[in-house]
């Protein structure tokens, strides 16, 4: 689906996925170095009229469209940067909301390209749903490779076998839809269920 949203901007795209305790739990952007540069060292995330129509509102807009104020002029740093032309697709709940902006330099993007927008971002918030929780013994596992214990270490210090561990680890992989431990405990870690 990110190759389809790439196809779609092709200046590139800012995308954050299920936003809560104001940050997304994923995060990915392909405009230039300089533009990503400018609009982190400068905190544009808390100025941008765009990202205040996508927490105020789901579906999809031209930026051309949106009506919020924008006292920073953060859409015209962006136009210097190319991001003419953009669009915004927001889509679920506010605790849980996924947002993103797609940008071009040459023309609006037309209606058929909004309705194929807003369904790839639809499909990739449903697509990656965190869990809501981990069992106690999938935390406490977790948590032990997470501060750097081995499996020899962490077995002894939950009192359970080493294979015992391992069929922990291997159930918070699944649960977190992770391939490493690794990938699982900074999963955990970002979904805030460690």
């Amino acid at each position: 689906m990110l190759d389809e949203l790439e196809a779609l901007a092709p200046l590139g795209y800012s995308l954050g996925l299920h936003i809560r305790y104001a940050s997304p739990l994923v995060y990915h952007s392909t405009y230039t170095a300089a533009w990503a540069r400018q609009y982190n060292e400068n905190s544009y995330y808390l100025r941008d009229p765009t990202v205040f129509w996508g927490i105020a509102s789901t579906g999809v807009i031209r930026w051309s469209e949106i009506t919020f104020p924008d006292p920073f002029d953060v859409l015209g740093k962006a136009s210097n940067h190319g991001l003419r032309f953009g669009a915004t697709a927001s889509h679920g709940p506010m605790t849980s909301r996924s947002i993103c902006g797609i940008a071009r330099d040459d023309r609006e993007f037309n209606d058929e390209e909004l309705a194929l927008f807003g369904d790839i971002i639809q499909r990739l918030h449903d697509d990656h749903v965190p869990p809501t929780e981990l069992t106690t013994a999938q935390v406490e596992a977790l948590q032990c490779i997470a501060n750097g214990d081995r499996h020899t270490a962490a077995s002894a210090k939950l009192g359970i076998s080493e294979s015992a561990l391992k069929a922990r680890l291997k159930s918070a992989r699944i649960r977190l839809e992770a391939r490493t431990t690794s990938e699982a405990v900074r999963k955990a870690r970002e979904y805030r269920l460690l």
